[in-house]
């Protein structure tokens, strides 16, 4: 089957990152690959494989639907964790199957055990802890009547893990915020043990705080952002430029974008390109067609400001993007045609349109733009 854009998923990129971030950590720390949001837009089945390929063991996802997807391409010598929803009809697959999942709350505790009475089989959980985050979480008296019922029923539940998440470590203006929940998490955990729960496996970190609070790694991290290749805030990332000797970045990036031209026009001076008159030729130009619109993840609000490589020139959006279809100048570029290559995001000869530069014109987060790529547009992996 024929697709009118692909990506491309680096394999070697993603040993790189993922080498690094052990590089970061304190020894005996777990690492969990973080795949939710369809692996950051790079594709669940494709992304698990080969992170599993990499040495990951561990992955975290935020739904059953996710869980069961990555379930099916991994071998039972991963472990996948649920991080988020999982429906009361879902538990009863997750625990048949070692899937660990956060439990959040006193309702979803007793959920837990009734499935796993059910089934005749302890369902292995996490306690997500309430530290600041107000989200979801155990919090307050929750804490002391979910001890009393692990207790009353042990037999039934596995406390693999307690966890929670940081409201903000990609930024130092929330550095006393952290501080107090790591604190908090302390303990929290502190008291679940005085009353004689077992917890194997404590985590907190996500990739923020991996590089900037140390103290926070804890049994496991959770890495999302920074193994795709990408920095979860510029603060982070010049913070450790700052204390590195080596001064190029240390991720790789593992994606790119590509389509084709599928039409070339010639554009006498003075005529409207596309829909409306956004955008009007002052001199004749040549204008090629791309089979990729906002349908496929291409912003609408990138029109007359975005820009494409083609032939290792950069050509610029042109007109309104359409629902399947961009238009850019490529009058400047030697020797055009039909069937070019076209790299919406990455690499292409000495030039790049990066993650960062597409979101900061459509006003998106890395993560935002990432995880808004389409399912049905197909990854492939390279070296």
């Amino acid at each position: 089957m024929f697709y009118s854009s692909y990506i491309e998923i680096s394999q070697s990129a993603l040993a790189h990152n993922i080498n690094f971030l052990k590089s970061q950590l304190r020894p005996g720390t777990q690492f969990s690959s973080v795949i939710k949001g369809n692996a950051y837009g790079h594709g669940i089945e494709e992304f698990g494989r080969l992170a599993y390929t990499c040495g990951v063991r561990h992955f975290s996802v935020f739904s059953a639907d996710e869980a069961y997807r990555l379930q099916q391409v991994l071998p039972h010598t991963a472990t996948i964790l649920i991080m988020g929803y999982i429906d009361e009809e879902e538990l009863e697959w997750a625990i048949a199957h070692d899937i660990e999942f956060y439990v959040f709350s006193l309702a979803r505790l007793e959920q837990a055990a009734a499935a796993a009475k059910s089934l005749q089989k302890p369902a292995r959980i996490h306690l997500d802890l309430e530290t600041g985050m107000n989200r979801i979480g155990l919090g307050g008296d929750e804490i002391e009547k979910a001890a009393d019922f692990i207790c009353k029923n042990e037999a039934l539940l596995n406390v693999v893990g307690a966890c929670t998440h940081y409201a903000g470590a990609e930024s130092s203006e929330n550095h006393e915020r952290v501080i107090s929940q790591l604190a908090k998490f302390r303990s929290s955990v502190s008291f679940l043990q005085s009353k004689g729960i077992q917890i194997k496996t404590l985590h907190t970190a996500c990739s923020a705080a991996v590089m900037a609070y140390p103290e926070t790694h804890l049994d496991m991290v959770r890495v999302g952002i920074m193994q795709y290749g990408f920095w979860p805030s510029p603060e982070i990332y010049q913070r450790y430029m700052g204390i590195s000797t080596d001064r190029t970045d240390p991720l790789r990036r593992l994606i790119n974008w590509k389509s084709h031209i599928m039409s070339l026009k010639q554009v006498q001076a003075g005529e409207f390109i596309g829909y409306g008159q956004s955008f009007q030729t002052a001199h004749e130009m040549l204008i090629a067609s791309i089979p990729v619109g906002y349908a496929w993840g291409y912003s609408r609000t990138l029109s007359n400001q975005g820009q494409v490589l083609i032939r290792g020139h950069r050509a610029p959006v042109v007109g309104i993007v359409n629902m399947n279809v961009l238009m850019v100048d490529v009058t400047a570029i030697p020797e055009v045609a039909l069937k070019d290559e076209v790299v919406l995001l990455g690499r292409q000869g000495n030039e790049n349109i990066t993650v960062a530069s597409f979101s900061e014109l459509t006003t998106q987060l890395n993560y935002e733009l990432l995880t808004r790529l389409p399912l049905n547009i197909p990854r492939r992996i390279i070296e």
